[in-house]
């Protein structure tokens, strides 16, 4: 028999990624849109109608290689995130408190662990929708992978119900601040409006997310993890502790977001300050503290650098001059399409998009300003161009190898690309679908 031929790791889709790019930098004409700052998003935003030729800037194969330590350096808030709070939850690890928690958890659930289902996912999907939560899954992923292992799922599983439903989330979401809210400012559009029609298919999104991950948990069951001998009088007071400390930074994460206006370097810090005191706390002392971060380290290092890696891809593209020119080129059929077709069309060019840009807030004010006025022209409702770009690059964010978060958390998790996308092409299809019946119910109603 022939071997059976082998996806390609991460780390080498990734290069391949950025290879790719280098070359397309060598065929596709090098343009550009005029830019302007927009008082209303913050950012950046192209001015529509202005692409024209500049001069080509080919990127050489050494310039590529260059391209990763630079993405890395651009990624670098991210990168060092996912080191520090992956450190962090090692340390919560290392006390015995997570495993205390989840054994709490699972003699409680007796023989319903499939409700671990809807509960997780529900969770990380509020994150999705409230905050466009995707790095800050990486860190999670141990906590979900000693519950998963322990009521008999697979890891596929533990991402499908984090990352899988934050994504779910985000792109369906009436509120996401990095997403529709952005298109919505772009578009001249009140924040919030139509937040009730969202609402009803975002609810439909995680039915179908929800259903079908419980489905597939209940027909790939395997052993539970045995427990491991503990303490016979059940746990240390101070497990309970340290786990009230855990979710205390979390609430601390939701006010220094929304309140304070945080980044990744202030959250960071906040993961660290709790990594001391939950190491001091559960007896590992100091040096027992800093063991157990370095060995974090170690273990989220791959993660971390698949971020860099994935931001190098856009880096090239951007050096390239080929980023805007991508997108004129996508867009430019739009204008003769009729309307149900366009707004089909943007949503399937968004997804195409998507691959190129990776962010979404990036990829709002790159391409919104140049769909408005061409809705406009159609006789398209601004409402239903923002649906088509939220369904088309939110919801690819499940599925592209640029994602550098989602590559991360299922290196993390140990599923391969492959069997990740073998689990979530059939879901990600059917999501498009919806989205698809979404835009046309938009458009009958007349949805503005």
């Amino acid at each position: 028999d022939m071997p059976r031929s082998r996806f390609p790791d991460a780390l080498t889709l990734l290069t391949g990624c950025i290879l790719v790019a280098a070359v397309l930098s060598y065929i596709l004409p090098a343009g550009q849109y005029d830019r302007v700052d927009d008082e209303a998003t913050g950012r950046s935003v192209v001015v529509a109608g202005s692409f024209h030729a500049v001069e080509p800037a080919p990127v050489g194969p050494f310039q590529a290689l260059v391209a990763i330590p630079r993405g890395l350096v651009d990624a670098a808030e991210i990168v060092f995130l996912v080191l520090l709070i992956g450190g962090a939850f090692t340390v919560v690890d290392q006390t015995g408190a997570l495993r205390t928690g989840v054994e709490w958890l699972v003699d409680r659930l007796g023989h319903r662990e499939t409700v671990v289902i809807p509960v997780v996912s529900l969770f990380f999907a509020t994150g999705g929708a409230l905050q466009n939560m995707q790095e800050e899954i990486i860190a999670l992923v141990p906590v979900l992978l000693i519950l998963t292992r322990r009521v008999g799922f697979t890891p596929i599983v533990a991402v499908a119900m984090s990352a899988g439903a934050a994504f779910v989330g985000s792109a369906f979401s009436p509120i996401n601040p990095f997403q529709v809210g952005i298109a919505q400012k772009v578009a001249e559009l009140p924040l919030l409006s139509g937040g009730l029609f969202r609402l009803v298919s975002l609810t439909i999104a995680l039915f179908l997310w929800i259903w079908s991950t419980t489905r597939y948990a209940q027909a790939n069951r395997v052993p539970p993890e045995a427990v491991e001998a503990g303490d016979e009088h059940g746990a240390h007071g101070r497990h309970w502790l340290i786990l009230g400390i855990v979710v205390a930074t979390f609430g601390f994460v939701v006010w220094g977001l929304l309140g304070l206006g945080w980044g990744f370097n202030e959250l960071s810090a906040l993961f660290f300050a709790m990594a001391v005191i939950v190491g001091l706390l559960g007896g590992l002392q100091v040096d027992g503290t800093a063991k157990a971060y370095a060995l974090g380290f170690r273990d989220m290092a791959y993660a971390a650098v698949l971020i860099g890696f994935a931001r190098g891809i856009f880096v090239v593209l951007q050096d390239g001059r080929i980023i805007d020119t991508i997108v004129h080129a996508m867009f430019t059929p739009v204008a003769t399409l009729p309307v149900q077709v366009s707004a089909l069309f943007m949503m399937a060019t968004q997804a195409v998009i998507h691959v190129f840009v990776p962010s979404v807030s990036g990829q709002a004010v790159l391409t919104m300003p140049v769909l408005v006025p061409l809705s406009d022209l159609l006789g398209l409702s601004r409402q239903v161009t923002v649906l088509a770009y939220q369904f088309g690059a939110g919801l690819c964010d499940m599925i592209t190898p640029t994602n550098g978060a989602l590559m991360a958390i299922i290196a993390y998790a140990r599923v391969g690309y492959e069997e990740w996308l073998g689990f979530c092409l059939p879901r990600y299809l059917a999501l498009m679908a919806l989205g698809a019946v979404t835009i046309g119910v938009a458009i009958a109603i007349g949805l503005q």
